[in-house]
């Protein structure tokens, strides 16, 4: 076959297939010729394929086609604007709906960490077993502040992200297990309670509290939020209610698995302040106020947009057209 003669006499048909794909808008007749014009180049491409596979022509029809097909089975959304619907409705209505238990983790957070840490600072025989009284004291004078200076800050923010993002996303995969939280709260907290019992005993607690509220009071929250999560799929596993437990499950892991995605954001700007802010020279209320700053700003985003998001119906779940099927069907 002449392809240059095969060109030449459907080259009309092909230019205007062209232009009705790339036309914004159809009218009825407009987009019952653009269907014909598809049924009948793809006939021609599968005879100029079968000749040159790998010619210009074959890739000029194919991308024509491949144009003329999303106006039938229509085309995804544009990347930016899921990216905006994502920040501005299904991650704040998931914090929305998280709201009260993050609340109820932080305070059993506080309880725990409260407790050990009265518990240490006010007996001896525990410092003791916890180190000799040198180590002790070169945590609380050198350590514990050389921790927050000792690398270069771009990238103690950037590890500090990346080891917190991990911790927020096994909590949200791991909750359904009904274990995992709780253990990553308690270790926390316990962590963190010995820590101020130390402090405490050696009379530096204003030390302490000056390194850990700058960047802990939103770092801390954000993981409270991921727990949260992680409890809400566990929850969806034991009290299902009208729906199949696998129903339920996966419902609740679609939707709040947006909270990993979302704290991603979330705690890097938790670890910027914590290798920028926290070891800095600023005054203490200085730093202490930047942190409260953030945490404000994040409740006032779940508060606020997340309020609205939720009385509007969402949930942080997918798109149908994501989501694919609910359940089994013929």
């Amino acid at each position: 076959m002449d392809m240059d003669a095969f060109s030449a006499v459907n080259s009309g048909t092909w230019a205007r297939l062209h232009v009705l794909a790339h036309q914004r808008r159809l009218t009825g007749a407009e987009a019952d010729e653009l269907l014909q014009l598809y049924q009948s180049t793809s006939a021609h491409l599968s005879l100029v394929r079968s000749l040159a596979p790998e010619s210009g022509l074959s890739a000029s029809l194919s991308a024509s086609l491949a144009q003329a097909r999303t106006r039938f089975t229509g085309a995804r959304s544009n990347f930016m604007e899921d990216l905006a619907a994502f920040f501005a409705v299904a991650f704040p209505a998931a914090l929305y709906r998280l709201r009260w238990l993050t609340v109820a983790c932080g305070l059993a957070f506080c309880v725990i960490a409260a407790g050990y840490a009265s518990w240490v600072a006010g007996s001896p025989e525990v410092l003791r077993a916890l180190a000799p009284a040198d180590l002790l004291k070169q945590y609380v004078e050198e350590d514990f502040i050389d921790y927050y200076s000792e690398n270069p800050a771009a990238s103690f923010a950037g590890a500090v992200w990346t080891n917190n993002a991990w911790i927020s996303a096994q909590a949200v995969a791991l909750g359904i297990t009904g274990i995992w939280v709780p253990m990553i709260l308690f270790s926390n907290a316990q962590g963190l309670g010995i820590a101020a019992g130390v402090f405490a005993a050696a009379g530096q607690s204003e030390v302490f509290y000056s390194y850990i509220l700058p960047h802990g009071l939103m770092e801390l929250t954000a993981v409270f939020v991921a727990c949260a999560a992680g409890l809400r799929i566990f929850w969806a596993w034991i009290s299902p209610g009208p729906r199949t437990r696998g129903q339920a499950v996966a419902e609740e892991s679609r939707a709040l698995i947006t909270v990993a995605l979302g704290l991603v954001l979330v705690l890097l700007v938790s670890g910027l302040v914590e290798g920028f802010v926290t070891p800095s020279q600023l005054p203490v209320w200085a730093k202490i106020s930047i942190g409260a700053v953030v945490l404000a700003a994040f409740w006032l985003y779940v508060l606020v947009p997340g309020r609205s998001a939720h009385l509007a119906g969402a949930t942080g779940e997918m798109a149908d057209a994501d989501a694919g099927y609910r359940e089994i069907a013929a």
